[in-house]
């Protein structure tokens, strides 16, 4: 079968050769009318394209990636790597969580690390990192030429360094203070955490002196006798005395002989 199926055009001579082999008894109806008027080529239903599907090759252009959306990156978002990277556990201090709408140097002088209406936290660093490499164009400060990410970088940490030292002086005095004026602490969050460590040290010498005693005892398990050297009877055991007794009369004074065997011819 090629591209054009003209079986259809065939089906008035197909008819008449079956009814004059009497293959069938009567003659279809549209015999007459498909005889009279065939049908024209363009009413016959062609068979459609089968497309073949060929298998991709390994350096096949991959799809372009304009439709993708782009990947939004801040000049903040390294800095805040870098110091929540050095100092992880201040993510862990309890704050109020803001959304900030990104205009803090038109309402904040960032020249300082302590704000008034704010606490200083990790962002603080950030931002004040942020002011030594820009400064504030808005309002005139530009920053030091001379000024590196590490530099800037060391010397806003050197601040926050600085204000937490402080903040410990301060609850420290309070602390004292108020103890001297009757007040009483209970236990700190270090010496929780020193207990904690020292119950969990004492568990687990217990477990380990018990494991130890374990080993011993299936170390000692696995030999089921004792040694010849080592080996020595109970002195003046009337019964053992007797017992071998009956067993030296049974033992030849040069050993038993060997019987059956090949000879040995020296």
């Amino acid at each position: 079968m090629g591209r054009y199926d003209f079986r259809p055009l065939r089906v008035h001579q197909t008819a008449s050769q079956l009814f004059a082999s009497e293959r069938i008894k009567h003659v279809p109806s549209w015999h007459e009318v498909v005889g009279t008027i065939p049908p024209a080529q363009t009413l016959v239903r062609t068979q459609p394209l089968q497309h073949q599907e060929r298998p991709r090759r390994s350096n096949v252009r991959k799809p372009s990636k304009l439709f993708q959306p782009q990947r939004v990156v801040y000049e903040e978002d390294s800095l805040r790597k870098e110091f929540f990277g050095d100092h992880p556990w201040e993510l862990a201090r309890a704050r109020v969580v803001l959304e900030n709408d990104g205009r803090d140097a038109e309402r904040k002088d960032w020249s300082l690390l302590s704000q008034p209406d704010r606490p200083v936290d990790g962002e603080s660093v950030i931002q004040r990192q942020m002011f030594l490499l820009n400064g504030n164009p808005e309002k005139g400060q530009k920053p030091d030429p001379d000024m590196t990410p590490a530099r800037a970088y060391d010397q806003a940490r050197k601040e926050f360094y600085e204000v937490r030292l402080q903040q410990d002086i301060e609850r420290r005095v309070a602390k004292e203070e108020a103890m001297a004026t009757g007040a009483y602490f209970g236990k700190s969050t270090l010496q929780i955490g020193m207990e904690l460590e020292d119950k969990i040290f004492e568990e687990w010498k217990a477990w380990a002196s018990a494991e130890v005693i374990q080993q011993e005892q299936r170390r000692a398990a696995m030999y089921t006798g004792v040694d010849n050297e080592t080996a020595a009877l109970p002195e003046g055991d009337q019964e053992v005395e007797a017992a071998l007794g009956e067993v030296d009369a049974t033992i030849p004074a040069q050993g038993q002989e060997a019987r059956g065997g090949a000879a040995f011819v020296p």
